[in-house]
C-alpha cells in the first residue's frame, strides 16, 4: 500500500446489496488510520461512481486515532455489490490504515437488457385501459443519451412517454388536452442530468388525477396537466424500450433504448418478471434478461492547471497519423490535445475556445493556421472528436459532422508523445487551462488503448487523473438560481443569468425594486409608474404600480380592467350581470400590498334610475359584489362590513329616509350611491353582480375604482430594550440555502447582539460587536465565517443604522449605511445549507448574554416584515415603538437626509443629500455657461474605512458594481456635456445631449471594448424646461427613470465595475484623452443652463462646490452662480442664451433677490412647521405664532441663530404656563 500511487481498500458484497452505512477504524493498535476518504462504488467493478452527500460534498469523516469506531449513515441508500475507500488524510505521524464495516440488506433485482433494437410490449386484457392513477418505478443505466424508456398513447389523444434525451429524463403526458393533440410541438417536464454514465437511476412517477410527480434519483418535479382530462387513456398495450411501430400515427419517432433496466413495476406488476416467466400478455422481442457488462471505461481530468495524459505516438513511417476520442465537459476553455509535428519546430493544439473547438497549426517563421468545428462542445454530452492527417492535409471533424481541414505546405508527422488534456510545464508552453471533463475511446493510429493499462504504469505518464469513472457534477441540479434564472456552469462553480428576472445577487435572490411606493418616496423619487416587490426576496415577484406623491400620504394605485363608468345591460336577480375584476397583480401579491399598508380602499359608484341595490321583499340583495377570497358581499361603500346599506344611510342624507341606499328609493329620476370600500381583509373586489335592470325604465352605470393603500407597516415597526437579558423570539428562520436579514438600530451602548439562530452546530448571528463595527458570522458546517465591516464614525451615537446582511451558497455580505458593501466567498465544495433548530431570537441570545440595548424597527427577514411592535407588547423589558422625534413614520427629512436626535428636538443632517434647507429638500442649483465646470476630485477610495473578513478556505471580493446619480437640469443648448465621471484606468461614464437634445447615457467599463451607449429619451430635452434624471446601476443592470413618465432598462455588455474613480466633471470637459468621439465634441461645447441637485453615490459634487469653495477636492473654472432651475424654466429662453457677461450680470442681480425671497420664505418655513418638544437643556426662545397654525414652541438657539437676528438679551430660560406673545 505505501508503494501504491492512488491506494484504495476494495470490498466485494458477493452480490447486489443495499447499503445504508459505513463504518471505519484504524489499524489495531497502531498510529495508523485515515481521518478523511472517498467512497466509490459499482456493480461490475470496472466503472466506478463517486458517493456524494446530499448537499453535494464527497469526503467522509474518517478517524481520529485507531480505536474508535467512526460510522456515517449514507444520505441515501447504495444499491451495490463493490465498494471502494479511497484516502484523502490520514495521521500525519503514522500512516494509512483501515478497517471497515459496510451495513445494510439484501437486494432483489430483476433485470432486462435491452439492445437498441428490442423492446418489451405489456397487453392489456382489454381494448384500451383508462386510470385515474398510475404508479410506475424503474432502475435503468446506458450510456446513450437518448432512448425511449417507456410510451403509450389513445385513440382519443391521450399519451405518455418516458425518454431519454439528452442525458436527462422527459416525461410527455397529455390527458385529453385538444390544444396538446393537435399541437406539432410538445413540451415535456425534464428531470435529472447526466444519465448516460453507464450506473444505476431510480425513476418513480406517480400521477392521480391531474397531479404528477416525477422523481429521479433525489431530484423531483411535481406538476399539474393541462387540459380537462383527468383520466388517462391508453389502447392495446404499453411498450418499454422503445416504439416498435414507428409508423403508427401519432407516434413519436424516437431512438430505442440501449441499456439495463431493473425492477419494472406498472400499476403493481412486475413487468420484467412476466416476461421472465413467459406470461401471455407480454411480448418479448430480442430482450435478454441479465445485464451485459459496460465496454466503455472513461477517465476524469481534475485540474485545469496540472492534469495530463501522455501517450506514445507511434506514428507509421508514411507520416500520416490519426487521434480519435470521445469527451464530456462543462468548461468553455480547455487543452485537448497537443502534439509536436516533424520536421521541426511546428505543433498541433486541439483546444476549446469559447466553447467551440479550436485547432491550430504552429509553425516558425509561418503565420499560423487555425479552423473551428462543432459548436458548444460545453453542455455536458459525449463529443466524438476524429483529427487525421493524410495527403498534405489535416482534417477535423466532430460528432460526424462535415470536417474542417488544414491545408499543408509540406509532409508532416507525429513527433514524441500525445499529450491530451493539458501537458507537463517543460515540454509545453501553451495559456489555454488544461481540459476538466471526462475521456473515453482513445485510439490513435486506429489503436484502442487500454487506459488500465495506463493506471498500472505499463503505457504512457500521466497526472492528475481518475481512471475507470467520470466524475462529472451537473452543478445546476437542483438549480440553485432563484426567482427562474439560468444556472450556467464550469466544472468547479455555477453562475446565475438574472437578466429579466428582477432581481440581482449571485443567486438572483434581491429584488432590484423597492417594496412600496413609500420606500421610493423616502428615497427622493417623485409621482409616476413603479415596479414593487411587496416581498422583497420571496417568490411573488414585481409588479407595476403607479405611486401618487403629490400628498401628505403615498398613495400606491393598482389598477384594473375596467376602471371606465359601464352601463348595465337587463339583468334579473336569476340571471344578474357579472363582471369579473382583472388586477394587473396576481392575487398573493394584492394580499401582499393590502396586508403591508396602513390602510387600503376602493371606490363603488351606482348610478340608477329605477335600478335598486337591496331593496327586496325577503331581504336578499339585487347587487352583491365578491371579495378578493371569492366570498360574497352585500354591503355597499361607506358602510360597515354585512350589513345591506349605502354611505347614505351613515350620513343621514339618503334621498328618502324610509331606504337605506339612495337607488332603493326606487325612482324615475337618476340617483347615485357612492362610497368607499376600506375593510382590508375584503379588498379588492373581484366580481360585481347587478340584478335589478330587466324592468320598464330601468337602468344603471357602474363605477369600480383602482385599488388604493397608503402607509408601509414595516417600516416604522420598531420595539425598544432595556434589558440586556430581554429578548424577542420568533420561529426559526428559514435560510437553508438563502437568506437575507435588514434592519435600522440605534444604541448608545458599545455592544450587543441584534439577532441569533442557533442548530445543533450551525448558526447565525448580527451583532454590534464594538462601537464602530458590526460582524455577521454564521457556520454552515464547513467552520464558523466571520464578516465585519468597520465604520470610520461610531455607530453607537444614538442615530438610526441600517444594517442588511445576505447569504447564500455562493457568497455572504454586509451592507452598513452607505459604507462599501463587503462580501465573502462560500468555499468551493463545501457545505451548502445552513441548519437552524432554534428559534430566532431578536435583540438578544438564548443565555440572556451579550443583549443588545437601543432600538430595531423596520426588521425584514427573507423580504417579510417581521411584528416586533405586537411580540414586545408581552415581552418583560421591551416595549413598542422608539422613542425620540426621528422614530415616528412620518418623513421629517427628505432625499438621504439623516435625521439626528438633540435633546430638545431634531435636526436635519443634509451632508450626504444634494439638497439643502432644514428638511432637506430645497433644491442646490447653479447656473453654467459654456466655460463652466465643476470638477471633483475623489479621495483614494474608502481610505478611513477599510473592512476585513475572514472564513477559512474563502476569498473575499471588496465592492459590487454599481453606481446611482440624480440631477435636474435646465438648458436649450444642443450637443451639451451634462456630466462625465472617470477613472485612472480610463474608464469613464457620460451624459450628454445630442445635436438633437436627445439623450444619451454612455457607459465605457472596458478599454478593449467599445462603450454603450443608450438613448432614453429620444425627443428634445433642450427646450428649456426642467428634467429630471435617475440613473441606477447593479452589475449589468441600468435603470432610467426621466421625469415621471419614462422608465428604461438596459444591459450593458460588463458588469465591470469602476475602478478607482478619478473625477467627476459637470460642464466643460478640459482634458479627457480616451473619450469617444461623440461625447468629445459634447465635452468640447460644455454646458450652458442650470444643473441642480447633483448626487452621484454619496458625493453632491455641486453642493459641495457651493459650501466648499477652497477645498483641494473641488475644481471650478469659468463663472458659476447659485441658481434656480424651476424659476428659469419659468422664465424666458433667453436667460438660457446670449452673451455670457450679459447673462452672468442679470442672473446675479435675479439671484440675490430669490435669495432674499428664500431667506424669507425658510422663516415662516420654520416658525410654521418645525415642530420641537417640550424639554430642553440650554436656554431657548418662548414665543407664539400668530397665523393659520397658531403654536407655542421651544427653539433650540443654537438651530434658531442660523436662520434669524435676535438679541440674546431678551431670551428667557423659562417658558410660562402658557403662550405668551414675544
Amino acid at each position: 500500500m505505501v508503494t501504491d500511487h492512488d491506494p484504495w481498500l476494495q470490498v466485494d458484497l458477493r452480490e447486489q446489496m443495499e447499503v445504508t452505512a459505513v463504518a471505519t477504524q484504524g489499524r489495531y493498535d497502531s498510529w495508523d488510520w485515515v481521518s478523511s476518504y472517498l467512497l466509490l462504488y459499482s456493480d461490475t467493478g470496472r466503472i466506478w461512481k463517486q458517493h456524494r452527500h446530499e448537499d453535494g460534498l464527497e469526503r467522509f469523516v474518517g478517524n481520529v486515532n485507531s480505536e474508535t469506531v467512526v460510522q456515517n449513515k449514507l444520505s441515501h441508500p447504495l444499491k451495490t455489490r463493490f465498494l471502494r475507500f479511497v484516502p484523502l488524510d490520514w495521521n500525519p505521524s503514522g500512516w494509512m490504515g483501515l478497517r471497515v464495516e459496510v451495513f445494510g440488506c439484501s437486494y432483489k433485482s430483476y433485470v432486462a437488457d435491452f439492445d437498441g433494437r428490442s423492446s418489451l410490449l405489456y397487453r392489456f386484457n382489454q381494448k384500451s385501459m383508462s386510470t385515474v392513477k398510475d404508479v410506475i418505478s424503474l432502475r435503468f443505466k446506458s450510456h446513450q443519451a437518448e432512448g425511449v424508456l417507456l410510451h403509450g398513447e389513445g385513440q382519443r389523444g391521450d399519451y405518455i412517454t418516458l425518454e431519454l434525451h439528452r442525458g436527462k429524463l422527459d416525461l410527455y403526458l397529455n390527458l385529453d388536452d385538444s390544444r396538446s393533440k393537435f399541437s406539432s410541438r410538445r413540451v415535456p417536464v425534464t428531470v435529472g442530468s447526466l444519465l448516460d454514465d453507464q450506473h444505476w437511476h431510480s425513476v418513480h412517477m406517480e400521477r392521480f388525477n391531474k397531479q404528477v410527480n416525477l422523481t429521479v434519483d433525489s431530484h423531483s418535479q411535481h406538476f399539474q396537466t393541462k387540459g380537462d382530462g383527468h383520466s388517462l387513456e391508453v389502447d392495446y398495450e404499453l411498450s418499454f424500450g422503445g416504439i416498435p411501430l414507428p409508423g403508427k400515427p401519432g407516434t413519436f419517432l424516437r431512438k430505442n433504448f440501449n441499456g439495463c433496466v431493473e425492477n419494472l413495476y406498472y400499476n403493481g406488476i412486475n413487468v420484467i418478471d412476466l416476461a421472465k416467466r413467459r406470461k401471455p400478455q407480454i411480448h418479448s422481442g430480442n430482450v435478454t434478461f441479465s445485464c451485459s457488462p459496460p465496454q466503455l471505461v472513461a477517465c476524469t481530468f481534475l485540474s485545469s492547471s496540472s492534469s495530463f495524459l501522455s501517450l506514445p505516438s507511434a506514428a507509421p513511417a508514411t507520416g500520416e497519423f490519426s487521434v480519435r476520442f470521445q469527451f464530456r465537459t462543462w468548461n468553455p476553455e480547455g487543452l485537448l490535445l497537443s502534439v509536436q509535428l516533424s520536421p521541426s519546430p511546428q505543433k498541433l493544439e486541439l483546444q476549446i475556445s469559447n466553447s467551440w473547438l479550436h485547432l491550430t497549426l504552429h509553425s516558425a517563421g509561418r503565420q499560423r493556421s487555425e479552423v473551428s468545428a462543432g459548436r458548444r462542445v460545453n453542455d455536458g454530452l459525449w463529443h466524438a472528436v476524429s483529427l487525421t492527417c493524410r495527403n498534405l492535409r489535416i482534417s477535423l471533424t466532430v460528432d460526424g459532422e462535415p470536417s474542417s481541414n488544414v491545408d499543408l505546405w509540406e509532409q508532416v508527422e507525429s513527433k514524441g508523445s500525445f499529450y491530451f488534456g493539458g501537458c507537463p510545464p517543460m515540454d509545453c508552453h501553451v495559456h489555454t487551462p488544461a481540459f476538466q471533463g471526462c475521456m473515453q475511446l482513445i485510439s490513435i493510429n486506429n489503436q484502442l488503448l487500454n487506459l488500465t493499462h495506463v493506471q498500472q504504469g505499463f503505457l504512457g505518464s500521466y497526472n492528475e487523473l481518475q481512471f475507470e469513472t467520470c466524475n462529472m457534477k451537473d452543478r445546476c441540479l437542483p438549480n440553485l438560481c432563484e426567482h427562474g434564472a439560468r444556472c450556467s456552469q464550469t466544472w468547479s462553480s455555477f453562475s446565475c443569468d438574472c437578466s429579466g428576472t428582477g432581481y440581482s445577487g449571485a443567486t438572483c435572490h434581491n429584488s432590484i425594486y423597492e417594496s412600496s411606493c413609500e420606500t421610493y418616496k423616502l428615497s427622493g423619487s417623485s409621482s409616476g409608474f413603479y415596479f414593487i416587490d411587496p416581498d422583497g426576496s420571496g417568490p411573488l415577484g414585481p409588479t407595476q404600480v403607479y405611486c401618487n406623491m403629490t400628498e401628505n400620504k403615498v398613495w400606491t394605485i393598482l389598477s384594473h380592467n375596467s376602471t371606465s363608468p359601464v352601463r348595465v345591460p337587463a339583468s334579473s336577480p336569476q340571471k344578474p350581470y357579472n363582471v369579473k375584476f382583472s388586477y394587473n397583480a396576481s392575487a398573493d401579491q394584492l394580499r401582499a400590498v393590502i396586508s403591508g399598508s396602513d390602510q387600503c380602499q376602493q371606490e363603488v359608484v351606482y348610478t340608477c334610475k329605477r335600478s335598486r341595490l337591496f331593496n327586496t321583499k325577503d331581504g336578499s340583495p339585487l347587487s352583491w359584489w365578491l371579495d378578493r377570497e371569492g366570498e360574497r358581499r352585500s354591503y355597499w361603500g361607506g358602510f360597515l362590513p354585512g350589513v345591506q346599506q349605502c354611505s347614505c344611510s351613515l350620513e343621514e342624507n339618503c334621498m328618502d329616509m324610509n331606504y337605506f341606499c339612495n337607488c332603493d328609493a326606487d325612482r324615475d329620476t337618476w340617483a347615485n350611491d357612492t362610497g368607499i370600500l376600506s375593510y382590508k381583509d375584503h379588498l379588492p373586489v373581484s366580481q360585481i353582480f347587478i340584478g335589478d335592470t330587466n324592468r320598464t325604465g330601468s337602468e344603471a352605470v357602474y363605477h369600480v375604482g383602482p385599488l388604493r393603500c397608503y402607509g408601509d407597516k414595516s417600516i416604522w415597526n420598531a420595539a425598544s430594550f432595556y434589558q440586556e437579558s430581554s429578548y424577542l423570539y420568533f420561529p426559526t428562520l428559514q435560510a437553508e440555502l438563502a437568506s437575507d436579514i435588514s434592519f435600522y438600530f440605534k444604541t448608545s451602548t458599545p455592544s450587543g447582539v441584534f439577532l441569533e439562530n442557533q442548530g445543533l452546530k450551525d448558526f447565525i448571528r448580527l451583532e454590534l460587536s464594538s462601537p464602530s463595527v458590526v460582524t455577521f458570522s454564521f457556520d454552515v458546517g464547513n467552520g464558523p465565517a466571520v464578516l465585519s465591516v468597520k465604520s470610520h464614525l461610531p455607530l453607537n451615537d444614538r442615530q438610526w443604522h441600517y444594517v442588511r446582511a445576505e447569504r447564500n451558497v455562493k457568497e455572504a455580505s454586509l451592507q452598513v449605511d452607505q459604507l462599501p458593501l463587503r462580501f465573502l466567498e462560500a468555499p468551493a465544495d463545501g457545505h451548502l445549507r445552513l441548519q437552524l433548530s432554534s428559534q430566532l431570537f431578536v435583540g438578544g441570545t438564548a443565555s440572556q448574554q451579550r443583549g443588545f440595548l437601543g432600538c430595531i424597527r423596520s426588521l425584514t427577514v427573507n423580504g417579510r416584515s417581521v411584528d416586533l411592535e405586537e411580540r414586545a407588547k408581552m415581552t418583560p423589558g421591551v416595549t413598542s415603538g422608539c422613542p425620540g422625534y426621528c422614530s415616528g413614520s412620518s418623513s421629517l427629512c427628505h432625499n438621504r437626509g439623516r435625521c439626528i436626535e438633540k435633546n430638545n428636538g431634531y435636526i436635519c443632517d443634509c451632508s450626504q443629500s444634494a439638497y439643502g434647507g432644514t428638511t432637506c429638500n430645497q433644491e442646490v442649483s447653479v447656473s453654467f455657461d459654456r466655460e463652466s465646470s465643476v470638477t471633483y476630485t475623489f479621495q483614494e477610495p474608502f481610505s478611513v474605512m477599510q473592512n476585513r473578513s475572514s472564513q477559512v478556505s474563502s476569498v473575499s471580493k471588496d465592492s459590487r458594481a454599481r453606481e446611482d446619480v440624480a440631477f435636474s437640469f435646465v438648458t436649450s443648448q444642443r450637443p451639451s456635456m451634462l456630466l462625465t465621471v472617470s477613472t485612472f484606468s480610463q474608464q469613464y461614464i457620460a451624459v450628454i445631449l445630442t445635436r438633437n437634445g436627445s439623450l444619451q447615457i454612455w457607459y465605457h467599463l472596458q478599454t478593449d471594448r467599445s462603450p454603450d451607449v443608450f438613448g432614453p429619451a429620444l425627443g428634445n430635452l433642450a427646450d428649456g424646461r426642467l428634467h429630471r434624471i435617475r440613473m441606477h446601476r447593479v452589475g449589468k443592470n441600468l435603470y432610467v427613470q426621466i421625469d415621471q413618465d419614462i422608465h428604461r432598462k438596459y444591459t450593458l455588455s460588463s458588469d465591470a465595475e469602476l475602478i478607482l474613480i478619478r473625477y467627476l466633471t459637470l460642464g466643460k470637459v478640459i482634458r479627457m484623452e480616451n473619450l469617444d468621439e461623440e461625447v468629445m465634441k459634447a465635452a468640447s461645447k460644455g454646458f450652458i443652463g442650470c444643473l441642480s441637485s447633483v448626487q452621484f453615490n454619496h458625493v453632491a459634487p455641486l453642493k459641495a462646490a457651493l459650501t466648499n469653495r477652497g477645498s483641494s477636492l473641488i475644481s471650478i473654472r469659468g463663472p458659476m452662480v447659485q441658481s434656480n432651475c424651476g424659476a428659469l424654466a419659468e422664465s424666458t429662453s433667453h436667460t438660457l442664451q446670449g452673451n455670457t457677461h450679459t447673462h452672468t450680470h442679470t442672473e446675479r442681480e435675479r439671484e440675490r433677490e430669490r435669495e432674499r425671497e428664500r431667506e424669507r420664505e425658510r422663516e415662516r418655513e420654520l416658525l410654521n412647521t418645525v415642530y420641537i418638544g417640550y424639554d430642553y437643556i440650554k436656554p431657548g426662545l418662548c414665543f407664539s405664532v400668530s397665523s393659520a397654525r397658531e403654536r407655542h414652541a421651544r427653539i433650540d438657539g443654537s438651530v434658531l441663530l442660523s436662520h434669524f437676528s435676535v438679541s440674546w438679551r431678551v431670551l428667557q430660560s423659562n417658558c410660562p404656563a402658557g403662550p405668551q406673545r414675544a
